[in-house]
């Protein structure tokens, strides 16, 4: 079976949808968009994050800044990546305002108290995932690799990535693709809101 990579449309945000969904838990039972969206109904959060990938406010998670992994037809992983200096958290807020999530001050403050001040001549990658029936198979690998090459082409040379400290799958999965960890940041807010001690700043150099 061969894996096609492509861009993602307006037409894939269902699918998006799942895979942020799927990323923001990472094995945990509250994510961030449980806290943001103030419920743990799935149905409800996918059908905002469903808007949420189609904002006028091109945040990170908007469906343009998506590549999508295939097989046989259908839609197998995702990999997001964005430039720091586009989709601030200032537009990731805009963007939730316009989904009508506008009352979320005190639930994003944890972003804003962990905070790495990402340099904006690097590109961040997110919601590297894939379905449960198709993991280990090279799809992962196919979708960074399609990134590294495009961001090449527009003039990047270091890619980075923030994961959860605690989180050794994601850490080794990122390692077997050529990242190290570059910096550490332990907040207790983040530890109160999702039980993991903070985050940790991965990065690549292409």
């Amino acid at each position: 079976m061969s894996i096609q990579i492509k861009q993602a449309t307006v037409e894939d945000s269902v699918f998006l949808a799942e895979m942020i969904l799927q990323s923001s838990r990472a094995g945990k039972k509250d994510g961030l968009f449980d806290l943001l969206f103030e419920t743990n109904d799935d149905t409800v959060i996918l059908e905002k994050l469903e808007k949420l990938t189609q904002t006028t406010a091109k945040s990170h998670c908007h469906y343009s800044n998506f590549l999508i992994g295939k097989m046989d037809g259908i839609n197998v992983g995702t990999l997001c990546s964005y430039e720091p200096r586009i989709a601030t958290k200032e537009t990731f807020i805009n963007a939730l305002a316009e989904i009508d999530c506008i009352e979320q001050e005190e639930h994003l403050e944890v972003l804003f108290a962990c905070d790495f001040k990402l340099n904006n001549r690097t590109l961040m990658f997110d919601f590297m995932e894939e379905l449960e029936g198709f993991i280990d198979v090279g799809v992962l690998k196919a979708l960074m690799q399609k990134s590294l090459l495009t961001a090449r082409l527009k003039g990047y040379r270091i890619a980075q990535t923030i994961i959860e400290i605690g989180s050794l799958e994601s850490q080794l999965l990122y390692k077997k693709l050529g990242f190290s960890e570059v910096n550490q940041l332990k907040c207790e807010l983040y530890k109160e809101k999702f039980g993991r001690l903070g985050l940790s700043l991965m990065a690549i150099e292409f």
